[in-house]
């Protein structure tokens, strides 16, 4: 049974950063593409940033290109997300999900508990 746990959320101010992590058990890591979600209150969840098994491949949603950086460290089986220049709107549950690569990132239905990320202007 995969189990993902984030952590690193918090309270930020516009124009701070926060680093996220995700441990990953119950799953061959190294073969599994990761990804980060998030869900603002009424909003559904959307994909932030997603990479691929070997670390080669990234993609970003266009609210967080050129501020947030995904990036995943194998023999720890942990992925991370460094987000920067946060913006208010940003505030949202952020959830670690494994998934495929198949040309794109296929999520699983397997998600941590979430993290809260909260920007104040």
């Amino acid at each position: 049974q995969v189990q993902l746990v984030e952590s690193g959320g918090g309270l930020a101010q516009a124009g701070g950063s926060l680093r996220l992590s995700c441990t990953a058990s119950g799953t061959t890591f190294s073969i599994n593409a990761m990804g980060w979600y998030r869900q603002a209150p009424g909003k559904q969840r959307e994909m932030v940033a997603v990479i691929s098994p070997g670390g080669s491949r990234r993609m970003y949603a266009d609210s967080v290109k050129g501020r947030f950086t995904i990036s995943r460290d194998t023999a720890k089986k942990m992925v991370y997300l460094q987000m920067n220049n946060l913006k208010p709107e940003d505030t949202a549950v952020y959830y670690c999900n494994v998934g495929r690569w198949v040309g794109a990132y296929a999520p699983s239905d397997s998600w941590g508990q979430g993290t809260q990320v909260t920007v104040s202007s």
